[in-house]
């Protein structure tokens, strides 16, 4: 075997995709489930305790970061647990094969 086709070989296996452990995925789903939920919560928290004095500030861009970074970060934690969404239901049709296929089909009908 030349040194060009162990080096090809070398690179095949190590960029071969691997499968992160199932467990990942549960503790991702509830780490980014807590984010969004105290996302949602602090926005909430904010918009309550404002009063007319601080909604006139409001018109200070500064006054802008805590409930920015709550939206970014309850979005980003959204969009997150979307994608894992769309992965595992991909994982499941992939798996099931054509009678998974029909019977997600049969569902949605």
């Amino acid at each position: 075997m030349t040194d060009e086709h162990t080096v090809e070989r070398l690179l095949a296996d190590a960029l071969r995709p691997i499968e992160p452990p199932e467990s990942l995925s549960g503790r991702l789903e509830q780490t980014f489930t807590a984010i969004s939920e105290r996302a949602a919560n602090e926005l909430s928290d904010w918009a309550e305790a404002l009063e007319e004095s601080e909604l006139q500030s409001l018109r200070d861009q500064r006054n802008w970061v805590r409930p920015a970074i709550a939206v970014t970060a309850g979005g980003v934690a959204t969009g997150a647990l979307v994608l894992l969404e769309l992965r595992r239901r991909s994982r499941q049709r992939s798996a099931g094969g054509l009678r998974g296929l029909t019977q997600d089909l049969r569902s949605r009908l």
